[in-house]
């Protein structure tokens, strides 16, 4: 048992109480309080490189449209169908470290879709594509 403190503990609540150490006792609480009143939340981080945010931004949609676009500091992402605009800003100012300008949100429709192998018929799930405009000079490295 005093392998692993217990025993020490139970001294200690046993010894009698010294007027040096009735005197710090309280002091030392306060101090803890004080020190975890204090201590700020903990801030979410990038795990593995990765953001937090990187589940709102899927990833950025390369067309020839988006890249014309990106001529004039416009870049188009395929983003969560739950993303709001602010999401999409914030997630693209931790990801990317650029500030936007402006951001427009589209939602893309389903399609009916046919197999041409089986003659099924079927859904295209539609998603969400986000236009995000930065500053001049403000680029974004899309590989």
């Amino acid at each position: 048992m005093a392998l692993f403190g217990f025993k020490k503990e139970k001294d200690e609540a046993k010894a009698p109480v010294t007027e040096e150490k009735a005197k710090s006792a309280p002091k030392e609480k306060k101090e803890k309080k004080k020190k975890e009143a204090k201590t700020p939340a903990p801030v979410s981080t990038s795990v593995g490189g990765m953001s937090t945010y990187a589940h709102v931004l899927r990833h950025p949609r390369v067309t020839e449209k988006a890249t014309m676009h990106a001529e004039v500091s416009a870049y188009v992402f395929d983003v969560s169908p739950r993303a709001t605009k602010r999401d999409i800003i914030r997630a693209v100012a931790a990801v990317y470290k650029v500030t936007p300008r402006m951001v427009r949100v589209v939602t893309i429709p389903a399609k009916a879709r046919r197999s041409t192998r089986t003659g099924k018929r079927g859904v295209q799930t539609g998603g969400k594509k986000a236009y995000v405009y930065l500053n001049k000079g403000e680029t974004i490295a899309i590989t």
